[in-house]
């Protein structure tokens, strides 16, 4: 049946017997007739014909849109198994990138799960920004990625929500009273945000910061968290970051963490995984079902 999906595909896509047999390489008597089998063994007429011409029917409407679907899963499906095949020969190489600023053990726990388990496999992490990391996978130099949501997301890759949350401000002890616990942005917009980003990077920070979580603070830039701490324990600026970051970068008597607020509530930020549907494989789903399971494993206990 595999082979009369793709003839009535083509038939459908060029609208003429003729043209879609010459495609397939077969005489336009035997497509033809490959069609009427097909109908037959679905029990559905998926062509009304009228005469030399032919309208395409709901059922045939159908089976046109899903069987494109069957195809390009099978020519992933044969993709991946020659690349499988030769890894004898050339090693398998999965390349994973994850959100710097995320402070987590489970996608470390992760890496070094699946590694034990696929020990044949190289795995290269690469850790940077957000919109770094989206230009690398929309450029397929890396097949995965662990990254914030700031887009709604697209058929054209796989989302999997893994954790949230709550964002967090790491400021000088100095700038509120030490038993505040909440803080505002509009509280802050006389303080500077200090940002932890490359030259190329801050432009689509600062967007980000005051478009989509209302910062009104000037901006200024870190090259490093060590740095970015420094700058705020000496009363320059404080760092936004989110609730698993400042747990581990919170070691000084000098700062407090004060939870962000907007309009009274906690702003949360949510962490997915992300991988092109079209580059969908073994590896890049077993490294998720990975990841996820320690995410699970963490709000379990």
């Amino acid at each position: 049946m595999f082979n009369q999906i793709q003839y009535f595909i083509s038939v459908v896509k060029n609208h003429n017997f003729t043209k879609a047999a010459e495609e397939c390489h077969i005489s336009q008597p035997a497509i033809s007739q490959q069609i009427k089998e097909l109908e037959s063994s679905l029990g559905v007429a998926l062509l009304d014909r009228k005469g030399r011409g032919f309208k395409v029917t709901p059922a045939g409407q159908y089976f046109y849109q899903h069987g494109q679907d069957i195809i390009k899963n099978l020519d992933n499906l044969v993709a991946q198994t020659k690349e499988i095949g030769t890894q004898g020969r050339e090693p398998y190489i999965l390349r994973l990138g994850y959100l710097r600023n995320l402070g987590t053990n489970e996608f470390l726990n992760a890496v070094s799960i699946f590694s034990k388990e696929y020990p044949n496999i190289q795995v290269r992490v690469t850790s940077s920004s957000h919109e770094k990391l989206y230009d690398l996978l929309r450029t397929d130099q890396v097949d995965f990625v662990f990254n914030d949501l700031r887009r709604a997301p697209s058929n054209s890759y796989v989302n999997v929500f893994l954790t949230k949350s709550f964002f967090q401000v790491i400021i000088s002890n100095n700038k509120f009273s030490k038993h505040k616990k909440t803080v505002t942005s509009d509280e802050l917009k006389d303080i500077a945000c200090i940002l932890i980003v490359g030259p190329d990077e801050e432009a689509a920070e600062e967007d980000y910061f005051r478009d989509i979580l209302g910062i009104r603070s000037s901006f200024i830039t870190a090259q490093t968290y060590d740095e970015a701490i420094v700058m705020a324990a000496s009363g320059q600026g404080y760092l936004l970051v989110n609730d698993r970051t400042s747990k581990v970068l919170i070691h000084n008597d000098a700062l407090q963490t004060l939870t962000l607020l907007n309009d009274g509530k906690e702003m949360i930020q949510n962490y997915y995984a992300f991988w092109k549907a079209n580059n969908s494989g073994f590896y890049i789903e077993t490294f998720a079902d990975i990841l996820k399971e320690q995410f699970e494993k963490k709000s379990d206990q």
